[in-house]
């Protein structure tokens, strides 16, 4: 057991002025490369680990947090405001933050996502900081065919509820897992699909599929609505009420409950290593919807569906470091670069840390807190400027977009051929919105194939035949049960009682 003194001692470290500087700058860089569609916090991370050699362990893992944290804020503001996600966690945030922008309530919109977002970002740090090893226990008894289960059931919610057809959201989950499929098997390394291209054996660049279907197409076709006179990308009325720019105290208050679900279920897959914060998002989202007294106004503005999707992912951020600092197993993208950091710093992350290196981390629990203090504020602060941005004229703002996208795509694969790859999935994209097939269902399909494939192949090599042994699994038959039955209720029971058009 920790003592009191350690803590302070910690504590004491991190609240200097030299490590403020270090976390604000961290958090302001942070949220304008998350703003960047593209870009987004992980690569600025990657980028700047370089850079913190010269720093002590404590501010450079300082600084790198607070443009994680800072990332998570600045991808709902062009998700929100021209429906382009600056990164893969805000795509939920686009199916109501966009709807209230073309309602002329962008500041609200925005507003609401930056007070969720932290809101659900001060919670999951808490839960790190109380219950950590815990948790992490927890989350280490589930093994693959646990968090098989778990994603079953969740592409059964998502297939569901979003989009008017099950039929449909199943196929175009299929058709993500499929996409996902290409490059280098995760079990035995045998490449598929790659057609001759060495591009292809890390399998399709993510950052290529998300922007292409969720950005470029919706880029291309607001491009050819305009006819005639060019106005601004978002009109917002000259009349608009104060009320439209701003969220009371009554509004943030009415979430509250939409707020700590999006939390607690950010919280849990977070500390379970492999689940990211779109799965958070999207699971958060549907069960607002599902348990709303007003379903049908989901994906038409609600206010409700921002501060679902928004607690959600960022509370991600806080508890993918339980099993990164308590067991040494990063639960994502951004955590393994933490944990490279650490060890770059000659910390070992595993059981042994807080008992070895204590002070410092109580240090780094002291500057999440601080960091989450400065993200609102410099958030209040940017949002303002973001929103007369969109303001502009439509031949300036998309072309704009497109450009800052196809940079992001070439700076992220590096090549031309992430480039062509966006547009290929653009023009999918465009096609499936056509016929009526949920675009985002396959993108989140597509983010968690391959972590979907090892499971599935992991956990038919325990069974290895013997199916009885699910028996020994509750956990495992009750995620599955629970998909059957959200198929059914969401599917056909649902349809059952629509009429015909």
């Amino acid at each position: 057991m920790i003592d009191i003194t350690t803590i302070l001692a910690g504590l004491a470290d991190a609240f200097t002025l030299y490590n403020l500087v270090l976390v604000l700058s961290g958090v302001i860089v942070g949220q304008l490369v998350g703003a960047v569609p593209g870009v987004g916090p992980v690569m600025a991370m990657a980028v700047a680990i370089p850079f913190t050699f010269v720093l002590d362990p404590l501010p450079a893992i300082a600084f790198l947090m607070g443009v994680n944290k800072g990332g998570l804020v600045g991808g709902a503001i062009p998700a929100i405001l021209i429906n382009t996600p600056g990164t893969p966690d805000a795509a939920a945030t686009t199916l109501d933050g966009y709807p209230m922008t073309c309602r002329g309530m962008p500041e609200k919109a925005t507003k609401m996502a930056l007070y969720s977002s932290v809101s659900g970002d001060l919670f999951s740090d808490i839960v790190l900081i109380t219950v950590a090893p815990l948790i992490a226990t927890i989350a280490l008894k589930m093994g693959p065919i646990e968090i098989l289960a778990l994603m079953v059931f969740a592409f059964s919610i998502i297939a569901g509820l979003v989009g008017d057809s099950m039929v449909k959201g199943i196929v175009a989950a299929a058709a993500g897992l499929f996409c996902a499929t290409v490059g280098l098997d995760p079990e035995n390394s045998t490449p598929r699909f790659i057609f001759g291209h060495f591009e292809l054996y890390d399998g399709l660049p993510l950052v290529s599929v998300a922007l292409g279907m969720l950005a470029v197409a919706e880029i291309f076709r607001r491009l050819a609505m305009i006819r005639g006179k060019i106005g601004a990308a978002v009109s917002i009325p000259k009349t608009q009420k104060r009320a439209d720019r701003r969220v009371s105290w009554a509004e943030y208050w009415s979430c509250k409950y939409t707020i700590l679900r999006g939390s607690v279920i950010g919280t849990i897959l977070g500390a379970i290593p492999g689940l990211d914060s779109s799965a958070a998002a999207f699971m958060s989202y549907a069960t607002a919807k599902q348990t709303s007294r007003d379903p049908d106004s989901f994906g038409k503005g609600n206010i409700h569906g921002v501060a679902a999707t928004e607690s959600a992912n960022s509370s991600v951020s806080g508890a993918n470091l339980i099993p990164l600092l308590t067991l040494g197993l990063p639960g994502n993208i951004a955590a393994a670069l933490i944990i490279s950091a650490l060890m770059i710093h000659g910390i070992q992350p595993g059981p042994l840390l807080f008992h070895e290196q204590g002070q410092m981390i109580y240090g780094l629990f002291g500057a999440l807190l601080m960091a989450n203090v400065l993200n609102l504020f410099s958030g209040l602060i940017g949002l303002r400027i973001w929103a007369r941005v969109i303001k502009a004229p439509e031949s300036f703002i998309f072309p704009t977009a497109l450009l800052l996208c196809m940079t992001g795509v070439y700076i992220a694969t590096g090549s031309l051929f992430g480039v062509a790859v966006m547009f290929a999935f653009a023009l999918l994209g465009f096609i499936m919105n056509a016929f009526g097939y949920s675009v985002i269902v396959f993108v989140i399909a597509f983010f968690l194939g391959e972590r979907f494939e090892l499971s599935l192949s992991q956990s038919l090599n325990l069974i290895d035949g013997e199916y009885s042994l699910l028996l020994t699994r509750p956990v495992a038959l009750l995620l599955f049960g629970l998909a059957l039955f959200s198929t059914y209720w969401l599917g056909f029971r649902r349809n059952r009682g629509k009429k015909p058009a």
